[in-house]
């Protein structure tokens, strides 16, 4: 493949990448969109944070699961009172860091 190719196939790249993320901005404001699907939507970070979390509570330490535990039900907390997915995740992490070292 010589170097033109491989910048035509970069550009490409970009371009399909970029589409995507480019189309809703430009669409945006035309769109109404219902409150229950609004509402859907704003739950999708808090959903997408637990499947991604679950199965690293489970595995944190075979031989502590309660870690896991524990720092699951501080990301809980702190999701249901609507933190950022940020502060949960990090304060998850601290809390579990926490307990394996002093525990």
């Amino acid at each position: 493949m010589t170097s033109t190719e491989i910048l035509i196939t970069i550009l490409g790249m970009c371009l399909v990448t970029y589409i995507p993320r480019l189309l809703p901005v430009i669409f945006i404001g035309k769109i109404h969109i219902n409150e229950k699907i609004e509402k859907f939507l704003k739950l999708i970070p808090y959903t997408a944070m637990a499947a991604l979390i679950f199965p690293g509570i489970l595995t944190v330490d075979e031989n502590k699961i309660y870690i896991g535990l524990i720092g699951g039900v501080v990301a809980a907390i702190l999701a249901y009172k609507k933190c950022s997915i940020m502060v949960c995740v990090i304060a998850a992490i601290i809390v579990n860091l926490l307990f394996y070292l002093f525990i």
